[in-house]
């Protein structure tokens, strides 16, 4: 068994392998948070104050809205948007995608021509000031439907009707990636990173575990 310290030079090339169990429709979540990576404790910041700045990496997330698993995952600087980082996820991803669900932050035409050419549905809430788009790609043509859907049925009921309301799955995921830490323990980039994909690893391996197999019984 490695010592600690041999594990610590090693990790900054460590490659995690993420399992998962294949879906036969992939109806992908998307979001993102924030983690930690330098500064003190909450209680200790509202008790005494912070003697530094925090500092925050950005988790980049894509689970499986049946299985609940990861199946991708990216990790930036406090400064990356969300909707730049979509195509990165999308290719961690083999096999169809029937579906990807993501906030308004979503709502861009880089987003909505990586989805288009995965073959597979964006159900992304349009801006409240948006308008048509006039330039008519394959992603500009869904992205301008679903905008005349929220027009004629609200805002509210499209979201019940698109299944919208799933995307709260990956809320929860992101607060289950945090109950492991709120913070990384590594101070190298490379080094984060990897300790962020065994985080995922670990939480596919807890979802495989503690969800019940459903079986036919004649």
């Amino acid at each position: 068994m490695p010592d600690f310290s041999t594990l610590s030079r090693r990790q900054k090339d460590l490659q995690v392998q993420i399992g998962y169990r294949a879906s036969p429709a992939l109806h992908l979540l998307v979001d993102s948070t924030g983690v930690k990576m330098l500064g003190e404790g909450e209680w200790k910041r509202k008790k005494h104050g912070a003697d530094y700045a925090r500092r925050w990496l950005k988790v980049h997330m894509g689970i499986d809205a049946q299985t609940l698993e990861i199946r991708a995952i990216e990790v930036t600087d406090s400064s990356a948007g969300d909707a730049p980082m979509l195509p990165a996820l999308l290719q961690q991803i083999d096999g169809a995608i029937t579906s990807v669900s993501g906030d308004g932050a979503y709502d861009t035409r880089g987003c909505h021509e990586a989805i288009a050419q995965r073959q597979a549905a964006a159900v992304i809430p349009t801006r409240s000031n948006a308008r048509l788009w006039k330039k008519l790609t394959a992603g500009a043509l869904a992205r301008n439907e679903t905008m005349r859907a929220i027009q004629r049925l609200g805002r509210s009921i499209w979201k019940t009707w698109s299944g919208y309301h799933r995307r709260s799955l990956v809320e929860t995921k992101m607060r289950c990636l945090k109950l492991l830490g709120e913070r990384v323990m590594a101070r190298t980039f490379d080094r984060q990173v990897a300790e962020l994909q065994v985080r995922a690893a670990l939480l596919n391996r807890f979802t495989q575990l503690g969800r019940p197999k459903t079986v036919v019984v004649a």
